[in-house]
């Protein structure tokens, strides 16, 4: 039986709740799709439950074949992955602590045994058939990347100073926050501290960027330390490009930079594919993707430069992308709270976002 809530475009996220009479009522709580077209915040006190209703919005896209990105700062958002469409109790013995079997005085067989049951019988409760479980499965590929470490799929970011598309040069302040978001990024995964406005080294690799990347040719870090020792133009504003920013100086920034690379840590982040917006949302035979990519392991510096260069790559995807009224894809950020008064992190679009 197809129940309403199964029409495309149309979340299901659960039942009315009747606050006078305290309990839920037979209306369904039916969310459209096309209202995360543009940008969506969820908020809430800790624990009231906003990851859980992010992660319902995020499965229900899935069913509908819409993929997502999930930024994951905490480590949490894997559990998307712990679908289980048999709801058989061998599915979640993994998955039971020895703790929590004996503080109920039940064996580790039994204690999953009564959590398959419960699992069976809340989710019919809600009209959710294990059949509907399986669609979830086979509508879309679910996948954990891990940036800067094998724990999961690793995600190279050296190869990721590619130029902007044409458009979003030609979009001056898109242009001028994407060129500053990129070296505000590497910079701080460096250690330095930069101001835009008045650090040389900012300034430096900004107007480096701006060069290359006005002739639509790509950089890597390799490359990028090489134009610092020797930059492609010869004045930075009026200056002479040596009265601005000495020769030896500038090396000590190479330097840095090339430290930087060299250390055996940060190996691991040429690892793995390039960083591909289509890539992450769809598998190359098309399929939709949910592609949870998790940062709880990297140091703040490290989250702040891979999410940077992350949401770079989703600006110039969606500039590429042709206007559209329906949903698309959806960018999801968990607590966002740390990032969201250091840096912008919503992407200038209508075209998918939610947050």
């Amino acid at each position: 039986m197809m129940h309403d809530y199964e029409k495309l475009g149309s979340f299901y996220l659960g039942r009315l709740f009747d606050a006078e009479q305290g309990k839920t009522v037979d209306d369904l709580l039916l969310y459209d799709a096309r209202d995360l077209t543009t940008h969506a915040v969820c908020v809430g006190m800790t624990g009231s439950g906003k990851t859980g209703l992010c992660v319902s919005l995020l499965e229900e896209a899935a069913i509908d074949g819409i993929p997502s990105i999930v930024i994951d700062p905490k480590g949490d958002m894997g559990n998307l992955l712990l679908s289980f469409p048999d709801l058989a109790p061998a599915d979640f013995a993994p998955w039971i602590e020895p703790q929590d079997a004996d503080r109920k005085g039940l064996t580790m067989t039994q204690l999953a045994e009564q959590t398959a049951l419960s699992w069976k019988e809340g989710l019919a409760a809600w009209h959710q058939p294990t059949e509907r479980i399986a669609r979830l499965k086979s509508a879309a590929e679910f996948s954990i990347y891990t940036p800067g470490s094998e724990g999961g799929k690793p995600l190279s970011i050296l190869r990721s100073f590619n130029a902007p598309s044409a458009e979003t040069v030609a979009d001056t302040t898109l242009f001028r926050d994407y060129v500053l978001a990129a070296v505000s990024g590497l910079l701080a995964l460096a250690g330095i501290t930069a101001d835009p406005i008045r650090s040389r080294e900012h300034i430096l690799l900004s107007t480096i960027l701006d060069y290359h990347w006005r002739l639509g040719q790509d950089l890597d870090i390799p490359a990028l330390i090489h134009e610092v020792q020797k930059p492609p133009f010869s004045k930075v504003g009026v200056f002479d490009l040596d009265s601005f920013y000495p020769a030896n100086e500038r090396m000590s920034l190479a330097m840095a930079l090339n430290n930087l690379i060299a250390s055996p840590g940060f190996s691991v982040w040429a690892q793995g594919e390039s960083l591909d917006i289509q890539r992450l949302l769809y598998t190359p035979e098309g399929r939709p993707r949910v592609a949870v990519l998790s940062i709880a392991h990297l140091a703040d510096s490290e989250r702040m430069f891979f999410v940077t260069i992350l949401l770079n790559a989703v600006m110039a995807w969606m500039r590429k992308q042709s206007g559209t009224s329906s949903l698309r894809a959806i960018l999801y950020m968990d607590e966002i709270f740390g990032f969201f008064r250091r840096q912008r992190i919503l992407p200038q679009s209508n075209r998918c976002s939610l947050c």
